[in-house]
């Protein structure tokens, strides 16, 4: 019985209130009548669009094989059935796309229409654009119509900033299939992206078709559902749900003006084709009698049409509606700046325009001063002191770039300031909040200025007399009096930080750009400070991709001026990039300013980064030596290193990579001194990564002792153990027997298994990796407690031969822990023959034959120059040649194993007998012939051929035996010398083969 059967049996039984289920996506698999029953409902649970990710989200489910390994979703019956449901319902919402944009992923809406054109018979493997939608059947030419006008929805939709994510299916909710879906998600954009421009001429075709279109509906689905077979045109091409060219037309000439406008801010003509679009839009709309099938946003298309007439000065006759947009907009084209102060000084009574249009207004008169129309300096001020006015009216911040203003005050701006303030208060009696804002305004004017003159201008004013109390203007007079008395009004203040004033910029977002792709710290530094005189708002967001340590996160956003926070966040984040990237010149510029700058305010943030940029040059030293450099560390950076190690400040967040990575420093170029005699005790206590070096460098120190280290290798071996080992709980089962729990989440060791692992793969010292990687091999050969097949590694017997708790480790952790760390060994030196023996050892206990020999024959390669001299007796030992033998023999290359035997100190003829009787040999068979030199095995080569009667075969066995240097009354150096011949010329040829 399922859990959902079962849910339901209770609700029955227990009484509960009577809360209908939610009704399973597998019950839409067994009715199929259900789906069309459960959309019809008022409020259907679950929702459509959530019945589309299910469906979707089962139907593309990855499956396992027998052997365990993924594969992509089965092309079956249930997921065909899956898809086709999910069709349904979007045909059931009359494929509204802009119900599917708001309730699915940009992911789950690609596969969707995916499906749709597969199933609509769009020939696969063309280009839409190589179409001609007038000889597709409707329904087909409708699905590429859909299709492409989501890709260019999509494409304008992903242009705007903090995007809400949508909701996805349930398990989306998983870290790592956020990301996941993110990157899926920028591919998809990417894609879409190139193809923008086929998709468009995709619309724009649609829009030369004259005829009716129709669009897929349940019924039409289930006739292609029925028809599975059919190519081509089907009876259910014109049978769907009919949608007339008006309509069509209207939606999408609607879409493709809004990519026109989007790709406007690159090409000015776009604008233009945006215009001509909305136009027809507009056009259409007010013609259809209904619009079921078109889903536009009045509004939106409203201001689409308002800022194309802007941007390409185009004035509409038909357009009798005189907005305050187009006013100000025909005010600008005619340069008549004077009529455009005074409409926003209008405005401030009225308050029609929005803040962020005047805001852009005056944008745009910077950005001609900034291309060098001086004249329109003066504009800029007055338009700046209007929007600060109308700011204070409605009780907003007042603009960092009002107060810049601020800093240089003349009697005309002031003047013109009061002009202001009286004129937006109207003669008509003002409202109390607005007196109330306006008193606070001026309050706030009177406390900027530094000026005497300036400061009586304002406080003998009418306005002021009009909107303070006479307590508080004697309270404020009295303030500024003794203000004045103090401060030296004709001194300049020192030059700050914050003093560079912001140049004027085209837009935030090319700013943002700039910021995004800059380097260089001053130049980021001027970049903030221009955003920060637009906008108030946290600059450090503007890149998803910027991120600190979370360890740092709480102290920097604690930062309470928020142009340093913004300082402090992007440079952080750009230096830990250029590390990754390896780009330490860099880092060190956006470190060094960074530290500069904290260290004005800041001890505990002056800390950290003094911690980043040692973390820094630990990497860049250690970058440099794997690359090959041999040169030792400056004695300044050890000494930083220590000094890190041993440091104890109260309340300093310290991340942990930082520590981890100071001990594999110290162990990589043999600090062991250090770590061994100088480094404190409470440090050894408190610190894991010091306990592991610790114990890793004294095992390292003693090995070439006699006693071989074996109380510190006990010691290193203990803590080894608990961190592979598992909490274990005793539980009672049902039957009363008591049975044993592993927890897999709790490890019992100083570090988890994950930390240690990352930290073993920061060292690149190779007695300390001989070391681990002989500590592990003993311990995976105890836990799998199998004595013939045992992988062999040095320094073996250091390491003691039992384990008292061995139900507690955990064995799969160990075999992984064995295999990582030899392959990391190995990316390190490719050519450390112990190494490579132990890899090939693992590979030949997990019955991988083939890699096994490789790797064995590898080993004999480097400790002999290819094998042009003699491999030495202790890396192809007896139990090495063995293993070599088997591997030949379990891939059924018998006649290799043969020429093997002759390699062991003692001749295994028994085993070489029974490989040449195969007759299912999958080598060369009489090829290795030449490489034999014990006549034994050739003169029972002939009789087995003679004996089969292979006559060619045995005239080559023959031959061979019949060489003057394998007489056996040859001297015993010139046998040996045969022998070392032939030998190096096999191993020379097998590796041919198996490299």
């Amino acid at each position: 019985m399922s859990v959902e059967t079962v849910d339901r049996v209770a609700a029955v039984t227990t009484g509960r209130p009577s809360t209908p289920l939610q009704t399973s996506w597998f019950e839409f698999l067994l009715d199929g009548s259900l789906l069309e029953n459960h959309l019809q409902k008022s409020y259907p649970d679950p929702t459509p669009v959530q019945l589309i990710i299910q469906f979707l989200e089962q139907a593309s489910k990855p499956s396992v094989n027998e052997q365990n390994q993924v594969q992509p979703p089965a092309d079956n019956r249930r997921n065909r059935t899956l898809k086709l449901l999910a069709l349904k319902v979007a045909a059931h919402m009359k494929w509204d796309l802009d119900a599917l944009e708001k309730g699915l992923t940009i992911p789950v809406l690609n596969m969707l229409l995916n499906e749709l054109l597969c199933v609509s018979k769009v020939p696969p493997g063309v280009k839409h654009v190589d179409l001609d939608l007038s000889t597709l059947p409707p329904t087909t030419a409708m699905a590429v119509i859909i299709y492409n006008r989501w890709a260019i929805r999509t494409i304008v939709l992903s242009s705007f900033p903090e995007k809400q994510t949508k909701p996805g299916p349930h398990q989306m909710n998983m870290l790592s299939i956020v990301q996941q879906e993110k990157e899926m998600t920028e591919n998809i954009l990417t894609v879409l992206k190139e193809q923008a421009t086929d998709s468009i001429s995709v619309l724009e075709g649609a829009l030369q078709l004259k005829k009716d279109f129709y669009v897929h509906t349940l019924r039409t689905l289930d006739l292609l559902a029925a028809d599975a077979a059919a190519n081509g045109e089907t009876e259910s091409s014109t049978a769907g749900l009919r949608i007339s060219a008006d309509e069509l037309h209207c939606q999408v000439n609607y879409d493709l003006g809004g990519i026109f406008f989007q790709q406007g801010c690159t090409d000015q003509t776009a604008y233009e084709k945006a215009r001509d679009h909305f136009r027809q839009t507009k056009e259409l709309f007010t013609k259809l009698d209904s619009t079921v099938h078109v889903h536009l946003d009045e509004k939106r298309l409203a201001g689409y049409w308002n800022a194309c007439k802007a941007l390409t000065e185009d004035c509409d006759p038909s357009d009798t509606q005189n907005t305050p947009y187009n006013q100000i907009n025909s005010l600008i084209r005619a340069h008549n700046h004077q009529a455009v102060i005074e409409a926003f000084i209008k405005d401030n009574m009225c308050r029609s325009l929005p803040n962020n249009f005047r805001r852009s207004v005056l944008r745009e008169f910077l950005y001609k001063v900034q291309q060098g129309e001086s004249s329109l300096d003066e504009v800029c001020y007055k338009l700046c002191v209007c929007n600060a006015v109308r700011d204070a009216l409605e009780g907003e911040v007042l603009s960092v770039r009002f107060h810049q203003l601020l800093l240089k005050p003349s009697k005309k701006m002031v003047d013109f300031i009061l002009e202001v303030c009286t004129l937006s208060l109207g003669k008509d009696r003002p409202s109390e909040s607005s007196r109330r804002n306006m008193a606070t305004f001026m309050k706030t004017l009177c406390e900027t200025l530094q000026e005497l003159p300036l400061l009586t201008g304002v406080s003998s004013h009418k306005l002021f007399v009009e909107l303070l109390k006479e307590e508080d203007r004697k309270v404020l007079v009295e303030q500024l009096r003794k203000r004045s008395a103090t401060i030296n009004l004709s001194a300049k203040p020192l030059p700050s930080f914050y003093d560079i004033p912001a140049s004027s910029s085209v837009s935030i977002g090319q700013l943002e750009q700039q910021l995004i792709l800059s380097l260089e710290p001053r130049r980021i530094r001027q970049i903030l400070i221009e955003l920060h005189g637009m906008a108030e708002r946290p600059f450090w967001r503007v890149n998803s991709k910027w991120e600190v340590p979370k360890d740092y996160i709480n102290v920097i956003l604690g930062i309470k001026d928020n142009l340093t926070k913004d300082l402090v966040y992007i440079f952080m984040a750009k230096g830990l990039h250029c590390i990754s990237i390896k780009d330490f010149p860099h880092a060190r510029q956006l470190y060094s300013t960074c530290l500069e700058l904290v260290t004005e305010f800041s001890p505990k943030l002056r800390q950290v980064m003094l911690n980043e940029m040692l973390l820094l040059e630990v990497r860049a030293h250690e970058t440099m030596a794997a690359e090959g450099s041999k040169e030792r560390p400056p004695s300044d950076l050890v000494s930083r290193v220590r000094g890190y190690l041993e440091m104890r400040i109260h309340d300093l967040p310290l991340r942990q990579v930082v520590g981890e990575e100071c001990v594999a420093f110290m162990l990589n170029w043999r600090e062991n001194d250090y770590l061994t005699l100088q480094v404190p005790p409470s440090l050894v206590m408190n610190n894991p990564y010091i306990k592991i070096g610790q114990l890793l460098a004294s095992t390292c120190k003693e090995l070439p002792g006699p006693k071989e280290c074996r109380r510190t290798a006990k010691e290193l071996w203990d803590v080894v153990v608990q961190i592979c080992s598992m909490s274990v709980q005793h539980k009672r089962n049902n039957d009363g027997r008591v049975g044993l729990i592993k927890q897999r989440e709790s490890s019992m060791g100083i570090l988890q298994r994950s930390k240690f692992i990352t930290f073993i793969k920061k060292l690149r010292e190779p007695l300390v990796l001989t070391t681990l990687i002989s500590l592990f091999v003993r311990f995976h050969s105890i836990v799998r407690d199998d004595i013939v097949n045992e992988v062999t590694a040095e320094h073996l017997t250091i390491w003691p031969s039992t384990l008292l708790n061995i139900q507690a480790v955990d064995v799969e952790a160990v075999a992984v822990t064995v295999k990582e760390l030899v392959s990391y060994a190995l990316t390190l030196n490719p050519n450390n023959q112990s190494w490579l023996i132990t890899q090939a050892d693992i590979y030949f206990v997990t019955n991988q034959y083939s890699a096994a020999l490789n790797l064995y024959l590898q080993a004999g390669a480097v400790c002999s120059d290819f094998f042009t001299k003699t491999v030495a007796p202790d890396v192809y030992s007896d139990q090495v040649l063995k293993r070599m033998i088997k591997c030949c023999s379990m891939m059924n290359c018998h006649t290799q194993v043969a020429v093997l035997c002759q390699f062991l100190r003692e001749v295994d003829y028994m085993t070489a007998f029974k490989a040449l009787q195969e007759q299912n040999s999958h080598d060369a068979m009489d090829s290795f012939y030449d490489y034999i030199w014990d006549v034994t095995i050739l003169e029972y080569l002939t009789h087995i051929h003679h004996k089969r009667g292979e006559t060619e075969k045995r005239q080559i066995a023959i031959k061979a035996i019949g060489q003057t240097e394998l007489n056996t009354s040859n001297p015993e150096e010139v046998l040996l010398l045969a022998a070392q011949k032939r030998k190096k010329r096999f191993l020379q040829a097998m590796a041919k083969l198996y490299f």
